[in-house]
């Protein structure tokens, strides 16, 4: 009798343990470069940081055997544009690293859209049953976003110190994301299909 709870509380835990391993690997990269370059300065901050997404990655794939597409060209990006970073001790090229990876999603999504394959559908179709509109709409709406994004960092790091853009990128980049998905869920309710469901 005393057996059941304990099963019960297995799945919760479980859960529990998936998310913060998934915030680990999301955010902990940024907050290793906010905290190094907050220490060190922006060069040692930038050689965390690469260090940290390595790491991140290698716990994504230790922990679900795969590592997302996302996450992975935006780590690519990080060594290449943190490399050039370290070996011109230029910072410019660590800043343009969200605008590039904003810039190649925003283009990704807008031709798949004119090719009329939206990639979304591709990566989360399995997921998320949508209308082809809805996929079409969703796909747009990102590509905008990633648009705007993209602006956003220009503007943030063209404009403000080193140590605001980087604070910026650590607390801003992603709860923008979050609020603006967030805001999605009401569009891909009006655009879901209802699974089929067998009479067991």
């Amino acid at each position: 009798m005393t057996s059941q709870p304990e099963a019960n509380t297995k799945p919760e835990k479980d859960s529990e343990q998936s998310v913060a391993a998934k915030l680990l690997i999301e955010l902990g990269p940024l907050l290793v470069f906010f905290g190094v370059n907050a220490a060190y300065g922006i060069f040692a901050g930038t050689g965390a940081f690469m260090a940290a997404t390595v790491l991140s990655l290698s716990l994504a794939w230790w922990l679900y055997h795969k590592v997302p597409v996302m996450p992975l060209v935006s780590a690519v990006i990080v060594l290449a544009f943190g490399g050039l970073t370290l070996y011109l001790q230029d910072d410019t090229f660590i800043k343009l690293k969200p605008t590039i990876v904003y810039a190649m999603f925003a283009i990704l999504l807008l031709a798949g859209l004119f090719a009329r394959k939206p990639v979304l559908a591709l990566l989360f179709g399995p997921v998320f049953n949508l209308t082809d509109e809805g996929w079409r709409k969703l796909t747009l709406r990102w590509a905008v976003f990633f648009i705007a994004m993209a602006v956003l960092n220009e503007y943030v790091w063209r404009n403000y110190s080193t140590d605001t853009w980087v604070s910026f990128k650590a607390f801003g980049f992603l709860p923008i994301t979050f609020l603006f998905a967030m805001a999605q869920v009401p569009l891909m309710q009006r655009y879901g299909l209802a699974e089929d469901k067998s009479p067991d």
